[in-house]
């Protein structure tokens, strides 16, 4: 019935258009709203009453119609025709934008039993929020040809998420030529640089994306650095022992442990101190927020969790979960109009079908940062400082490095403390006058706006303003 009513939408518009005799641009602005109109969420299953319009479905991304991303749009609190378009990204590779990012972090809603719940901090209030399902196979996008699944990597990620977005203007044309942001964190640090490159080639040929700034949190840029910055983390914060750290800094060099393992050649010194690191820190430790709780029941299940588990600060230990259980409710997918396909049975906050290129893990991706930052691009990097898979402390080496190599003057706005409220939120380096930023947010995990919302949205905020971060009071 739902398909039905959809493609009915669909012929409806194509038989005003012939009826009325529009031509050229009018037929096709009757024909994108049409196609808008089907995507319109009348109201999520349990959610509270709300002001703004959402918006879920399919952009189809290659010529042969068996590829399509999923998104999930919710517009602006107030006044959307005035705030600028953010497109958020979540990592993995292979963990869902919409599972994680709308519904466990900056997103309008939290879900809570059978029910939805407002965030307060969420980031609608300041940008019309586009999550992508990117690349297929993660969430509800779906590939027709399951030999997809074997092998994407970061290169044809990057091409499908680029005609994603031509779809989705063909389909919301109002948004051709706002203001336009990437966001996104972890595995994103590859998925947003590579987006953007290709965005700036594109408007070389035709002017479409107005691109206006990019930012990345707890990112992974380079491999080596991102990681090696593990050992000194783990020791700084109690969780490993002296002589493990030793051993860990001059016997087994992380990156080099990895690149072994994927080889299926780990040597044995290598196997025995990760072992070691892994039995000191715990499994009921939660790497991606060590200060903070974890979800019991996920951890003793061993599911796939990217997002930290908070047992304080008034948060939901077990949101990953919760949000699984929602978004594999029946009547929830027909809300959303989204389909699992291929004998998929349950929507999983990370893909259970793709195997994406892990060797594309070590491609540095912070010299594309850096021609973004010569090509006029803004880019903030940002570190949930209770990280310990992407360290502040590799982010900020990286941020620095880079800001050297390109020669941006410092002196303007030195390393210091920044305010949300009358607390401090983090601290913050501005390069370049603007062009390269890089700021922590104090007491937040690999996912920022999940642990630390209101810092977060401090952050957004400014990083939309082109502002820099409160150096007092406020």
């Amino acid at each position: 019935m739902q398909g039905r009513s959809r493609d009915a939408a669909t012929v409806a518009a194509a038989v005003v258009c012939a009826a009325v005799l529009l031509l050229g641009d009018a037929c096709w602005a009757v024909s994108a709203q049409a196609a808008a109109a089907e995507d319109k969420i009348s109201a999520l299953p349990g959610q509270p009453p709300v002001g703004f319009a959402q918006y879920s479905g399919y952009i189809p991304v290659d010529a042969a119609g068996k590829r399509s991303l999923f998104y999930y749009f919710a517009e602006a609190e107030a006044d959307p025709a005035a705030k600028p378009l953010v497109l958020w990204l979540n990592g993995g590779p292979g963990c869902s934008s919409v599972g994680v990012g709308a519904f466990s972090e900056n997103g309008p809603f939290r879900p809570s039993g059978n029910a939805l719940t407002r965030n307060e901090y969420s980031w609608n209030k300041e940008a019309n929020m586009l999550y992508l399902e990117s690349p297929a196979g993660v969430g509800f996008s779906y590939s027709t040809d399951p030999a997809f699944y074997e092998g994407v990597g970061d290169s044809m990620t990057a091409r499908d998420n680029l005609k994603f977005l031509q779809g989705w203007f063909a389909k919301f044309p109002q948004y051709k030529g706002r203001d336009l942001y990437i966001t996104g964190e972890s595995y994103a640090g590859h998925y947003v640089p590579q987006l953007a490159q290709r965005m700036v080639e594109f408007n070389k040929k035709e002017k479409l994306f107005n691109l206006k700034g990019i930012a990345l949190g707890n990112p992974v840029l380079e491999f080596s650095t991102d990681f090696n910055s593990r050992a000194e983390f783990f020791w700084s914060h109690g969780l490993i022992s002296d002589s493990t750290y030793n051993i860990f800094t001059t016997v087994c060099n992380y990156s080099r442990y990895v690149s072994e393992y994927y080889h299926g050649s780990l040597s044995t010194a290598c196997d025995r101190v990760m072992s070691q690191v892994t039995r000191e820190t715990s499994r009921f430790v939660d790497k991606y927020d060590v200060t903070l709780d974890v979800c019991i029941s996920s951890v003793l299940m061993q599911s796939q969790i990217l997002a930290p588990q908070q047992g304080s600060r008034e948060l939901d230990v077990c949101v990953e979960d919760e949000t699984m259980n929602y978004l594999n409710r029946k009547d929830v997918q027909q809300a959303m109009h989204a389909r699992l396909t291929d004998g998929v049975q349950r929507w999983t906050v990370c893909s259970s079908v793709l195997e994406y290129k892990q060797l594309d893990l070590q491609i540095p991706t912070v010299n594309i940062v850096g021609a973004l930052v010569k090509s006029g691009i803004p880019v903030l990097v940002y570190s949930g400082d209770q990280d310990s898979v992407i360290p502040l402390t590799g982010s900020r080496t990286l941020v620095s490095r880079l800001a050297g190599r390109l020669r941006l003057n410092t002196t303007a706005a030195p390393y210091r403390a920044w305010f949300q409220g009358k607390q401090v939120g983090g601290w913050t380096q501005v390069f370049g006058g603007g062009a390269l930023s890089f700021a922590t947010v104090r007491g937040a995990s690999h996912e920022a706006p999940f642990s630390q919302p209101e810092r977060s949205l401090g952050l957004f905020r400014a990083f939309l303003a082109g502002q820099q971060l409160p150096e007092s009071f406020q």
